[in-house]
């Protein structure tokens, strides 16, 4: 049995990241619905996060409550807003392997 979510987030919608991606990873972490819940964040998710103060409030209160949030260096580094991501202590690193590990484990990934 699957003990971690792992979720890919790569859209910059609003209303998509509050009411599925930082709804459901925080809820499955706080209720103990999952073990484990790592979200990595890819492309326009990134500059949502980096320029929407509300978002960048939810992701530092699900990080403090123990979701883990990892991001794509390549992506900010393009974009330019690594420190913003820092900022809402997000780990950033290349995560090319990272998301291949992911896929070789055979577990379910929820990509949005």
């Amino acid at each position: 049995m699957q003990r971690e979510a792992k979720i890919l987030w790569t859209t910059n919608n609003k209303e998509t990241a509050e009411h599925m991606v930082l709804l459901y990873a925080h809820n499955a972490k706080l209720k103990g619905w999952m073990e484990e819940v790592t979200v990595l964040v890819w492309g326009a998710a990134q500059r949502l996060i980096n320029e929407d103060k509300e978002i960048q409030e939810k992701v530092k209160a699900m990080i403090k409550d123990g979701v883990k949030v990892v991001a794509c260096l390549k992506c900010a580094d393009d974009m330019e807003i690594k420190g913003g991501l820092d900022s809402c202590n997000i780990d950033v690193f290349y995560t090319g392997e990272f998301l291949s590990d992911w896929i070789k484990s055979g577990e379910t990934i929820i990509s949005v």
